[in-house]
């Protein structure tokens, strides 16, 4: 009788049934490559959160020490007390995103007792606004300063995952003045350097405390933003919205 019955809420208009809970990397790489407009997992250490919905898998949010080891200092809080929600990458489905991304920030909370803040970022470039911020009340704290990135094989990246690339690459020990050296003798000699594009920054808190210390950094919520798309490869980079 359980198939009847997941039919029957797939094509009506109660409430999907909606579980949370941890997923294997080759789970959240399927989502990231085939749902996530950046195509693929982050290269920072991550925390994997699948979403199941009437026992489908349709997605998983991602939550890792993305792109900044120390983004956090500025808070009073060493990288072992935040953490970053890098990629929120789902399939077609019913339950809001907010709704999903609350309950995966309740899941972390409540296995990972020592995290007292969650930033995440929204990418102006791809017409992201961070509308699933802001119906889950995050702390709009402003937009960041811009980072350079490069153009490594039509790929693009931040310096950080350049950087690590080059840690894991077997050539890793090749001579080269700066990481952009290294990478046009060993990866593409056409590399290409530009200044990445500011992204806006959102912050839950996860303790009353840290809401507290928090609050007055809150600014107004920024307004559903137009396409940029001044830099190339655009639709490659990195943040936790959905498409």
């Amino acid at each position: 009788m359980s198939a009847p019955t997941v039919a029957t809420n797939l094509l009506s208009n109660t409430k999907p049934e909606l579980r949370l809970d941890w997923c294997s990397y080759q789970a959240a790489k399927y989502a990231c490559e085939k749902w996530h407009y950046s195509g693929c997992v982050p290269k920072c250490k991550t925390v994997k959160v699948g979403v199941w919905e009437n026992g489908a898998f349709i997605g998983c949010v991602l939550f890792g020490d993305g792109v900044n080891g120390g983004m956090f200092k500025p808070y009073g809080l060493n990288s072992t007390q935040g953490c970053e929600m890098v990629r929120v990458a789902l399939t077609e489905h019913k339950t809001t995103v907010t709704r999903i991304v609350r309950v995966a920030l309740i899941f972390l909370k409540k296995h990972c007792p020592g995290l007292l803040l969650v930033a995440s970022f929204a990418d102006p470039e791809q017409s992201h606004h961070g509308g699933i911020y802001q119906g889950g009340n995050w702390v709009y704290a402003g937009i960041t300063e811009p980072h350079d990135e490069y153009l490594v094989c039509g790929k693009r990246m931040h310096g950080r995952a350049l950087r690590q690339t080059r840690s894991n690459h077997k050539l890793a020990n090749v001579p080269a003045k700066n990481i952009e050296d290294w990478a046009r003798r060993v990866l593409d000699p056409n590399i290409k350097k530009f200044q990445g594009s500011s992204k806006h920054r959102y912050l839950y808190p996860l303790t009353p405390e840290m809401r507290a210390k928090i609050e007055p950094l809150r600014k107004p919520y920024p307004k559903r933003a137009s396409n940029i798309g001044n830099h190339p490869d655009q639709g490659q980079g990195g943040g936790a919205v959905p498409t």
